[in-house]
C-alpha cells in the first residue's frame, strides 16, 4: 500500500452473509407488524372470514355430497340450513337442562357451601367460621354500592354484543359463497396475478387449504371426544350440569393445551359445591387422564393429516395469540402457525423438485448452458479460439 492510500476495509463474509439476512427479516417484521396493524384495526373482518373459513371446512364436504343429487344452490342452501338447526337444537338441550335442574341445582349449591364452609374450618385449614358467610356479606355490599357502575358496564356490554352478532352474521354470508363457489374465487384471484409467480401461489394455497381444513376436522373431532369423555365421566359421578360442562369442554378444546384444563377446573368447582371434595378430586384426576390421552393419542392420530407442531411451539403460539389477541388469539394461533409452516414447505418443496428436474434435463457431462465441461463445443471446436480451423500459410500442395 502507497503512503496516503486510505487503508482498505475487510468485511467477512459472515458479516456480510449476517447483514444481508438483517435488512430482509427488518423488512419481513415491517410488513407482519403493519398487518397485525390491519387486522387489529379491522379485527370484526378478520374475526369474521376467519369463522367462514372454519364453516367451509366443516360444511363444504357435506355440501359437495348433497350436490351429486341436487343442484348446487339448494345443495348449499340445505347444508347450512341444517347447520344452523344443529346448533340451535343443542343449545336448545343446554338451555332445557338447565332449567330443569335448576331447584336441584340451588338447593344443592347451598348444600355444597355449607359443606365446604365446615370442610375448612377443619384441619388442615382451620378457617375461622363464617368467614365465608361474611365474604359473600362483602360481595352482596359490593353489588349494592355499584349498582350504576355495573350497570352501565352491562350497557356498554350490549354493544360488544351486537358487534358479536355481526361478526358471526358476516361470517355466514361469507361461508355461503365460499362453499358454493370458492374454488372459482380462488381462480378468479390467480389470474389477477402475474404469470410468473402464479404456479407457487397455486402450490402454496393448496398447501394451505389442505392444511387448515385437516386442522379444523382434527380439533372438531379432538373436542367432540373430550365433550364425550368429560360428559359421561359427570354423569356417572352424578355431577349436576353434565350436559352443559360437556359442551363448555367441547368449546374450549378448541383452545390447545391450556383450554381443556380450564374448562374442567370448571367442573371441578361445580362438584365441589355439589357434590363434595371427594368428586371434585376425581374430576381433577380427569384433567390429567384427559390431558394425556388428548396429548398422546388424539393429537397423534387425528392430526396425522395436518402439520404436526412441537408442543413447545403449540404453547407459545397460544400465549402470543393471546397476548396479541385475547381469546381469539389464542384460537386462531395454532391454525395460523401450522398454515404458514405447510406453505413455507410446499414452496421449499417445488423448489427443490424443480432443480432436481432442471439437473435431468441437463445432459450428463455438461454444464446447465449446454456447453461441455472439457473447454471445447459439441462440435470439437474451442470457444475461445479463432474459428473452425486457422488458415495454414505456405505455398498449397499442387494440383493434378
Amino acid at each position: 500500500m502507497q503512503p496516503g492510500t486510505p487503508p482498505t476495509v475487510t468485511v467477512t463474509p459472515l458479516l456480510r452473509t449476517a447483514a444481508a439476512y438483517a435488512w430482509r427479516l427488518l423488512v419481513v417484521g415491517v410488513l407482519v407488524y403493519s398487518l397485525f396493524a390491519v387486522l387489529g384495526r379491522f379485527h370484526e373482518i378478520g374475526v369474521a372470514l376467519f369463522l367462514g373459513l372454519v364453516i367451509t371446512a366443516l360444511l363444504r364436504p357435506v355440501a359437495d355430497v348433497v350436490a351429486r343429487g341436487l343442484p348446487r344452490p339448494v345443495a348449499v342452501a340445505l347444508t347450512l340450513l341444517g347447520s344452523i338447526a344443529l346448533v340451535l337444537g343443542v343449545l336448545t338441550l343446554v338451555g332445557e337442562a338447565v332449567a330443569g335442574e335448576r331447584t336441584t341445582l340451588v338447593r344443592e349449591f347451598r348444600t355444597g357451601v355449607g359443606r365446604i364452609e365446615d370442610w375448612l374450618e377443619q384441619p388442615p385449614f382451620r378457617l375461622n367460621p363464617g368467614a365465608l358467610s361474611d365474604l359473600q356479606a362483602k360481595i352482596g355490599d359490593f353489588l349494592t354500592s355499584h349498582r350504576s357502575t355495573l350497570v352501565s358496564t352491562a350497557v356498554s356490554g350490549a354493544h360488544q354484543v351486537v358487534a358479536v352478532l355481526t361478526t358471526l352474521a358476516l361470517a355466514v354470508f361469507s361461508a355461503v359463497f365460499f362453499v358454493h363457489s370458492g374454488d372459482r374465487q380462488w381462480a378468479w384471484f390467480q389470474k389477477q396475478l402475474p404469470g410468473s409467480v402464479r404456479d407457487r401461489v397455486a402450490a402454496g394455497g393448496r398447501a394451505a387449504w389442505r392444511t387448515f381444513t385437516g386442522y379444523t376436522h382434527g380439533i372438531v373431532l379432538v373436542a367432540a371426544v373430550n365433550a364425550v369423555l368429560v360428559g359421561v365421566a359427570l354423569w356417572l359421578l352424578g355431577v349436576p350440569l353434565a350436559v352443559p360442562l360437556a359442551l363448555l369442554e367441547f368449546v374450549a378444546a378448541f383452545v390447545p393445551l391450556i383450554g381443556s384444563p380450564i374448562a374442567l377446573a370448571v367442573a371441578a368447582v361445580v362438584a365441589l359445591a355439589s357434590k363434595g371434595p371427594l368428586v371434585a378430586a376425581i374430576v381433577i384426576g380427569l384433567i390429567v387422564v384427559i390431558g394425556q390421552i388428548e396429548g398422546h393419542l388424539l393429537h397423534p392420530l387425528v392430526m396425522s393429516w395436518a402439520v404436526r407442531l412441537h408442543p413447545l411451539v403449540v404453547a407459545i403460539s397460544v400465549v402470543a395469540g393471546s397476548i396479541a389477541a385475547g381469546i381469539v388469539g389464542a384460537v386462531v394461533a395454532v391454525p395460523l402457525v401450522s398454515v404458514v409452516w405447510s406453505v413455507h414447505t410446499a414452496l421449499r418443496d417445488a423448489r427443490a423438485a424443480a432443480k432436481e428436474t432442471d439437473a435431468a434435463a441437463t445432459p450428463p457431462g455438461s454444464d446447465s448452458d449446454g456447453t461441455d465441461p472439457s473447454g471445447t463445443d459439441g462440435d470439437g471446436t474451442d470457444p475461445d479460439g479463432p474459428g473452425p480451423e486457422a488458415p495454414r500459410s505456405g505455398p498449397r500442395p499442387p494440383t493434378t
